[in-house]
């Protein structure tokens, strides 16, 4: 991709899945890449396995303190980011009726919460620099009704539309997209769903297969790149064709 070599770029809930596909993804194009996730471990473990890493910080992105100490930290390891892909998220399986006021706040506050702190911090090093490009991770779940995520399901709507506000508020400096992906096949999938049941899944979408980490990290890549220079506000869904005809229609 143009554009993408030497850029500075921050990936949250980047020691796993998606993230850590996204991370693996920009090394490979020349960029900088610094990773903040909360799991020790996981950032233990990517550190060994991605050494070309510029940073990893141990941070909570719903800790508005954790987050502002992350960005002080990178400011001296990164420098002020060109990229940032807002991809920490946490996903929790369970009826309407049997979801209570603690999982509902937790799930809002690292989707929604954590995109807007993380963001902001971001947007104001941009800003001061040379401007910037900024993914966050909406979902399909943002855009359809989905049985047993009613949480999920609006922190990501959430996500979407204040995508759409920080493209009107931040340009021209800034560009802001969200990438909403289907069904991609990360350890929080295989968490919420057993085999059976992605299997399931997978003989409904039209290119019948799961999305695999590394489909969505090249849209990423796609994306922050100079090949995109001319796009903000836009919501770009990666699902294999899984709502091309609604829900409604599969079989």
């Amino acid at each position: 991709m143009r554009g993408l070599e030497g850029k500075r770029v921050v990936i949250t809930g980047g020691a796993s899945g998606i993230g850590k596909a996204s991370a693996r993804r920009f090394l490979v194009e020349g960029s900088k890449v610094a990773v903040v996730d909360r799991d020790q471990r996981a950032c233990q473990d990517l550190e060994a396995s991605l050494p070309g890493l510029t940073d990893v910080v141990q941070a909570d992105v719903s800790s508005p303190s954790d987050v502002n100490q992350a960005f002080e930290r990178l400011d001296g390891t990164l420098g002020g980011p060109d990229i940032l892909i807002n991809n920490a998220g946490i996903s929790v399986r369970n009826p309407f009726l049997e979801s209570t006021i603690g999982q509902w706040r937790s799930v809002l506050a690292v989707n929604l919460e954590g995109v807007f702190l993380v963001a902001q911090q971001a947007a104001r090093r941009m800003l001061s620099n040379a401007g910037g490009v900024i993914l966050n991770m909406g979902s399909t779940n943002g855009l359809m009704g989905y049985h047993n995520f009613a949480d999920y399901n609006a922190s990501k709507a959430g996500v979407i539309e204040l995508t759409r506000s920080l493209a009107l508020e931040l340009a021209p400096k800034i560009r802001v997209c969200a990438v909403c992906p289907g069904f991609i096949l990360t350890p929080m999938q295989e968490a919420e769903y057993t085999a059976d049941m992605q299997q399931a899944f997978a003989e409904k979408i039209p290119l019948a297969r799961l999305g695999r980490p590394e489909d969505v990290a090249a849209l990423f890549a796609f994306l922050a790149s100079e090949e995109a220079s001319f796009i903000t506000g836009q919501c770009y869904v990666i699902d294999g064709g899984e709502i091309a005809g609604g829900l409604a229609s599969q079989a």
